[in-house]
């Protein structure tokens, strides 16, 4: 529950404010069906909602569905500027590899280095052997 509660909150406040737009939008249908002298009908109520409810989502969902989908394929991608320092972390995995006491951690330490193209503290994501990041 803890693990996704960020998730839950959001659909939290999904399910809320969707049911809170049906229920004020069917408020504001009576009322203007009534102000025209009709009677207010189910079918005619679900088209005007759905419509207006498209209509948002149109021009709000759509949009942060591309700001979070398109930052998290750059994410996945490792744009420098979204990347997250992993100096740290790297760091203190080469000293658990010394404190080891092999006499064989700098070459590892190094073999490692090459494989995932680390130079200088830096991890550069899907590195293959001839991309000149030496």
């Amino acid at each position: 529950m803890k693990r996704y509660a960020y998730a839950w909150i959001t659909g939290l406040f999904f399910f809320v404010s969707i049911v809170g737009h049906w229920i004020f939008g069917r408020f504001a249908y009576v009322d203007e069906t009534q102000q025209h002298g009709s009677t207010p009908e189910v079918t005619s109520y679900l088209i005007e909602m759905g419509r207006d409810t498209l209509e948002n989502w149109q021009s709000e969902f759509l949009q942060l569905l591309w700001q979070v989908v398109g930052l998290a394929y750059f994410l996945y991608v490792g744009s420098p500027s979204s990347k997250e320092n992993d100096d740290r972390l790297e760091a203190k995995v080469d000293e658990l590899i010394r404190i080891t006491g092999s006499d064989r951690a700098d070459a590892l330490i190094e073999e490692i280095d090459r494989r995932y193209l680390r130079k200088a503290g830096h991890a550069k994501p899907h590195g293959h052997e001839n991309l000149g990041y030496e």
